[in-house]
């Protein structure tokens, strides 16, 4: 993508052009080039939006609790962007989107935006694109941005570093309280919420709940609270809210300046392991490295040794990361 095509999108991606932000999002999910030069012009809008974080195992209503969250921060007037990370297509390596299926009530609201993403086989159930998604629909100017992961277990850590508040969602079934403390999401939980709750065992799970918050976290500031919720049922969902409320004031008074720069520090770390690998990656596929690259293919030269031998040149290592920001920005 030449430069006037970018500076266009994102001039119409400032003026809240929705088929510019879709646009934008594609051009994260497909690895483009220019990816990196769209967050640097970004970037200095972002930070304003509240991200919630949904996560559990899947059945346990997920899509249905955000689809009432939703109509909740409409009804305050408030512009919700949803990212439903979805399990990878087995065939294409695309979001199944069933989450988007689910939230069909909000199609026709202009203040939601929903967009599905490929797990495309990560951890946690998170592209290395969401970051850069969330990061987008916050500068296009949402006021909420919620993101539902797949849920599967303890790979669901990495939910943490993108949101605000974590809810963890639980049924009664099958001792799911017990389950989440073994899979660690009682680690990052802000909150727990036992949907489903009609159903026999919900008290049971919600008292196994409170009590590992109170056993494991007992030096913490915050003790995560207990939500029973039918969301099909449209109960519970206030309270919910209200829980949510009382963690966004809890994080907004404790944030501290050395906290923040951590954060910075290690974003900057990931965007630049990032930068890197995809950079080296696109030069290797194009032709870059190639008597190294030759070598390796054969079985003359081990990996270890070739990264080294790159890595220790530092013309040769320039070289390749220049060529990789290069070869698909003139195709992008």
């Amino acid at each position: 993508m030449d430069n006037t095509r970018l500076n266009s999108l994102l001039e119409r991606f400032a003026a809240r052009d929705r088929l510019a932000l879709a646009r934008l999002i594609t051009l994260v999910e497909n690895r483009a080039a220019v990816v990196s030069t769209v967050m640097e012009r970004i970037y200095s809008r972002v930070g304003h939006a509240y991200i919630i974080g949904v996560t559990g195992a899947p059945g346990a209503g997920k899509s249905t609790l955000v689809n009432r969250l939703i109509a909740k921060y409409r009804a305050q007037r408030k512009e919700v962007g949803v990212l439903a990370i979805d399990p990878s297509s087995p065939f294409s390596g695309g979001a199944v989107l069933g989450d988007r299926v689910r939230m069909t009530d909000h199609y026709r609201d202009s203040g939601v935006y929903i967009r599905s993403l490929s797990t495309r086989g990560s951890h946690g159930g998170l592209s290395r694109a969401a970051r850069e998604v969330v990061k987008l629909l916050d500068a296009f100017g949402f006021d909420i941005i919620i993101i539902e992961t797949v849920g599967v277990g303890q790979t669901e850590l990495s939910v943490m570093d993108l949101a605000d508040t974590t809810v963890v969602v639980t049924v009664p079934e099958g001792g799911d309280g017990v389950q989440v403390m073994k899979a660690g999401l009682n680690e990052i939980a802000d909150l727990f919420v036992v949907n489903k709750a009609d159903r026999e065992g919900a008290d049971r799970v919600k008292a196994e709940l409170e009590l590992g918050v109170h056993l494991g976290r007992q030096d913490a500031g915050w003790l995560p609270p207990v939500v029973l919720t039918q969301a099909a049922a449209d109960q519970g969902i206030d309270a919910l809210m209200a829980a949510i409320a009382r963690h966004a004031e809890y994080v907004a008074a404790d944030r501290s300046p050395e906290r923040e720069r951590e954060r910075r520090t290690r974003e900057f770390v990931e965007v630049l392991s990032a930068e890197m690998e995809e950079r080296a990656a696109r030069a290797v596929k194009s032709g870059g490295v190639n008597g190294v690259v030759s070598e390796v293919r054969a079985g003359s030269l081990n990996p270890y040794t070739a990264a080294r031998r790159v890595i220790e040149d530092r013309k040769a290592l320039g070289e390749l990361l220049a060529e990789g920001s290069a070869v698909t920005a003139q195709r992008d």
